[in-house]
């Protein structure tokens, strides 16, 4: 063979190389970024009152739902309460657990399941469905959200007064007041990082927990519920009736729209082992779960 042969071959080589890199690269990026669809699974029976949570229990494979019942949502009217659901959506447990009056976002901690409950954080066994402690929140309006970190701190939301809290054994930190996020609402925790939504500004932030600041990563979101991370991704909810997929780098994309059949889409879940995202709506008076494909 030729010289002349063997450099072409040696281009074409390095050009094939090249070539095959570029797609693998392009491969990753698309499956970083790719916009799901979702697929109604199943369906709870229209029997829970005002559902504005649901949080799953993997050790258990059950589900917590957190029922609002009689509104308005800020009405200390003691007829709030926790559902309970098996691992296929049937509910097993009306009133699980009573002794509240707007139960909005929950979180697990070991055995313990902290619920807001509009301006204190209840603290609930869940061996025994019964409440074991409260913490009553000092200047609290709307308190909504709440997501716990890996060391047990649970973080949680005040919708009305725009601040962000901390708790961890019994002590109680303000983490920031930020007029951006009117209507603050959903949280997430990831590591030293905090993805929040807000309902009336439509911004969405990240907040570190290491440099204590908050940069607005997307907006036009009005509506902003749950937020939940699936992959590198994230799912937010518009309480109106609408899930939007946001991208790593925070493109967002409307992949669920209930509005025309009057169903809300409240403090969303998403269940990474069974890819499912469960919505609450609200009004609806049921859980819906959708597979996530």
């Amino acid at each position: 063979m030729k010289k002349t042969n063997f450099l072409l071959l040696g281009i074409l080589s390095v050009l094939l190389t090249n070539c095959n890199s570029a797609t693998e690269e392009t491969t990753a990026e698309e499956v970083v970024n790719a916009i799901p669809t979702l697929e109604l699974a199943w369906e709870t029976d229209t029997t829970l009152m005002t559902p504005e949570s649901v949080l799953y229990d993997e050790a258990n494979d059950i589900y917590y739902v957190s029922c609002i019942n009689g509104v308005p949502p800020d009405a200390k009217d003691g007829d709030g309460y926790i559902a309970k659901l098996d691992g296929n959506g049937k509910i097993i447990a009306d009133k699980w657990a009573t002794g509240m009056s707007a139960p909005k976002g929950m979180a697990l901690v070991g055995n313990i399941l902290y619920v807001t409950d509009i301006s204190r954080i209840v603290m609930i066994d869940v061996a025994t469905g019964k409440i074991t402690g409260e913490k009553e929140i000092d200047g609290a309006a709307f308190l909504n959200d709440v997501d716990a970190a890996a060391d047990g701190t649970v973080y949680f939301t005040d919708s009305g007064t725009k601040k962000a809290y901390s708790i961890k054994e019994g002590e109680v930190t303000e983490l920031f007041t930020n007029d951006n996020l009117a209507g603050l609402n959903g949280v997430f925790v990831d590591g030293n990082s905090l993805t929040f939504s807000s309902m009336e500004s439509g911004n969405v932030a990240s907040y570190s927990l290491d440099s204590k600041s908050a940069t607005m990563v997307a907006d036009s979101l009005f509506g902003g519920d749950g937020v939940e991370k699936f992959n590198e991704s994230y799912f937010i909810s518009n309480w109106n009736g609408e899930v939007y997929h946001l991208t790593a780098d925070w493109k967002k994309t409307k992949v669920l729209d209930t509005k025309d059949a009057k169903l809300n889409a409240a403090d969303i879940e998403v269940v990474t082992s069974k890819n499912l995202l469960l919505v609450p709506t609200f009004f609806g008076n049921k859980v819906m779960a959708y597979k996530i494909k």
